[in-house]
């Protein structure tokens, strides 16, 4: 080969190195412009690629996520529960003696009541409603369905405040282990049996009062066979003991609220003892009473009404 040929041949590939340089640099400069209009907002290419990295797509886009990473949730706004007919208060009672008050949301269990809500009093025939509930939700425990006698004792205990029935049913219970067994079945904090033994001295503080009106209503006390039944007898209390918290509700409405009273008056301490329970919608209730045995049973059940009266005016006003 000659010096012209050689030359020539020279030439020719170092155009082709050239040109294979060129090629290879426009390719690249060719994907880094793709790469830079698939990350651009706005780009047409964007959604493809946000997507790809799991990144929200931009306005009207949609959010996707790369298999493995899961998307970010929407919250969900809670819901906002109705209002109840009676409300947290600063409560006030012009009387002498010892009171306390509380009011339960059963639906999201909060309590509110006076500062000394965790103190407890003798409960008289208030417990009667536990009584009641305790011989019914253990009989269906034992897969017994109890006599017309034994219903009708239970009614009258309820309904009338009937003690012999009370103290049969009591007994039929195991006594003392009836009042524990409420303290657990309605996770009780503050109360105990009573020293004697007797149903009429349980200690119960008004907060704890209120969560045994809960259990009642939500079927734990009496069980899901009973519940509704015992909520009837409660709502028809009637007599000396249809008294207190229900009355600072309108005629129609006291129709609905389930209670039960007691009260009692201790010579031996020269005191009267009147608490009150009462269950109503989404809600419970409980005061409790003690003070001079001269002023009689209706003083105390006015206490009642009057912290009712009072709740009731705050959930008017909200």
């Amino acid at each position: 080969m000659g010096t012209r040929e050689r030359t020539a041949e020279r030439r020719a590939r170092s155009n082709r190195s050239t040109l294979l340089r060129l090629t290879l640099i426009t390719g690249v400069l060719l994907v880094l412009v793709l790469v830079g209009l698939r990350l651009m907002p706005g780009s047409p290419f964007a959604s493809t690629a946000a997507a790809e990295w799991g990144e929200p797509a931009g306005p009207g886009g949609s959010s996707a996520t790369t298999p493995g990473r899961p998307a970010t949730p929407t919250p969900t706004p809670s819901p906002t529960l109705p209002a109840l007919s009676v409300a947290p208060a600063k409560v006030k009672i012009n009387k002498d003696g010892w009171w306390n008050w509380a009011l339960m949301d059963t639906r999201t269990g909060e309590i509110s009541g006076s500062a000394n809500m965790d103190e407890t009093n003798p409960t008289a025939s208030m417990i009667k409603a536990w009584i009641g509930a305790d011989f019914l939700r253990r009989a269906t425990e034992k897969g017994e369905t109890p006599s017309d006698t034994r219903m009708n004792q239970v009614s009258i205990m309820i309904r009338d405040s009937d003690n012999n029935a009370a103290q049969t049913l009591y007994e039929r219970n195991g006594g003392t282990a009836s009042i524990k067994r409420l303290i657990s079945i309605c996770d009780l904090t503050d109360s105990s049996p009573s020293a004697d033994g007797g149903w009429s001295r349980t200690a119960l503080s008004a907060r704890d009062t209120a969560r045994m009106g809960a259990c009642i209503a939500d079927g734990r006390a009496a069980g899901p066979e009973w519940t509704e039944w015992l909520l009837d007898e409660m709502r028809a209390v009637r007599g000396v003991g249809n008294f207190g918290i229900r009355k600072a509700f309108p005629a129609a409405e006291q129709k609905t609220i389930a209670v039960k009273n007691g009260w009692v008056d201790r010579q031996r301490e020269q005191r009267y003892t009147v608490n009150c329970l009462a269950i109503g919608d989404g809600w419970t209730m409980a005061v409790e009473t003690r003070y001079a045995l001269d002023l009689g049973y209706t003083y105390g059940a006015k206490i009642c009404e009057d912290v009712a009266r009072q709740l009731r005016a705050a959930a008017a006003a909200t």
